[in-house]
């Protein structure tokens, strides 16, 4: 679950890290009044959306008086806001974050995140901060500064020491910087976050280094013990399709393809989207429906690929284990009665019943085709997808 960069600093300001001052506004004269209280000879106006590059979007701009906040104000308010991470779609800017100018002497890259080669968390930083961090590890990979975290231990005072000295900063900034650097790792660690991303983290004139930016994503299998943090979701900032699919305990992704697939597991789901773009096509969403999927569960998944208009095709690809086939069967036939099915479905299923699950397709005497392998129900889908244009 992603949440805004507001909520984030909130968050990391409970653990003792340095956030500038400011408040969210939701309207002009909220970010008038803010300006107002903050005193500060600039303040920052920040498009609170959940994507990266707002500035390079037109998303954050600097005002010298209460005024000119307002104004800018009301010209991010309700802009779509488009950004190399929103993709073409962009996403319509309903808050703003309004917050004090600082004296920035440096800008750092700061990171927390899991790493799956080691299986641990591992602390990143650069002194490329500001920048897109993609293309420092292309360009410039040993500008990244690296610590692998125990577990066991944790942080430790001399993994923030190192980082500090790599990062090359004068003592007295040392000494602030490791206490800071172990506050982010509690907050990681406290909240499940699965990353947690501070670009910029500045160094102050007075040698303080202060969150500028915040960017963390909590990880979804870890909610039910954060309530509190369950209530930071923004559903506006997610996609409508992927909502929908949250309610029914289904695994769904939008994509920009014309091919919709239906799969149960996630290594298969992977390996389905990998046939169709080998087949010539291209999926238009992940959809899990999970290894114990029930009828209902199947006709519920049914209505949220057919609710995508880009949808042309749909592949249902299935190993029937504790979801047997019969089961999908059955859950398709009256998801394509109910929904009124216009696009044709290709089927590949194999496993447990797959003989009367394949009778109860033929006899539904819908606009289903019964795939022989992968390879071929790839084939035939993008074939009656580039048809259906």
């Amino acid at each position: 679950m992603k949440i805004h960069e507001y909520q984030a600093k909130a968050i990391l300001a409970r653990y003792g890290v340095a956030i500038p001052r400011g408040e969210v506004a939701y309207r002009k004269e909220e970010a008038r009044g803010t300006a107002q209280r903050l005193k500060s000879n600039i303040v920052v106006v920040k498009a609170q959306i959940h994507a990266g590059g707002r500035g390079k979007g037109g998303g954050v701009k600097l005002a010298r008086s209460a005024d000119e906040a307002a104004e800018i104000a009301s010209q991010i308010l309700g802009m779509n806001l488009i950004t190399a991470q929103t993709g073409p779609g962009g996403r319509i800017v309903k808050r703003l974050l309004i917050e004090e100018g600082l004296d920035i002497k440096r800008e750092l890259y700061l990171s927390l995140l899991v790493d799956r080669a080691s299986g641990k968390v591992i602390f990143m930083a650069s002194t490329a901060g500001g920048m897109e961090i993609e293309e420092v590890a292309k360009d410039n990979p040993e500008a990244i500064l690296h610590e692998v975290i125990s577990p066991v231990v944790g942080l430790q005072p001399y993994q923030a020491r190192k980082l500090a000295f790599g990062l090359g900063l004068p003592m007295e900034a040392v000494n602030n910087a490791v206490p800071f650097l172990l506050a982010l790792y509690r907050a990681f660690i406290d909240t499940d976050a699965s990353m947690l991303e501070i670009n910029p983290c500045v160094l102050t004139g007075d040698s303080k280094l202060v969150a500028l930016d915040a960017k963390m994503t909590i990880d979804d299998n870890a909610l039910f013990r954060h309530k509190e943090l369950r209530e930071l979701r923004d559903l506006d900032e997610e996609d409508p399709l992927e909502v929908e699919a949250s309610k029914y305990g289904l695994n769904y992704i939008k994509l920009d393809g014309s091919v919709a697939c239906m799969v149960n597991g996630a290594g298969l789901a992977m390996a389905t989207m990998d046939i169709i773009k080998y087949a010539g096509g291209s999926p238009a969403n992940f959809l899990d429906v999970g290894g114990g999927a029930s009828a209902d569960q199947v006709k519920n998944a049914f209505g949220v690929l057919m609710a995508d208009p880009a949808v042309k095709a749909v592949f249902i690809n299935i190993f029937g284990g504790i979801l047997r086939c019969d089961v999908l069967a059955s859950g398709v036939v009256a998801a394509a009665k109910d929904l009124q099915l216009k696009v044709p479905v290709v089927v590949r299923m194999e496993g447990t019943n797959v003989e009367l699950g394949q009778k109860i397709l033929r006899d539904s005497k819908l606009n289903f085709t019964i795939a022989d392998g992968m390879k071929d129900g790839a084939q035939k889908v993008v074939a009656l997808a580039a048809g259906a244009r």
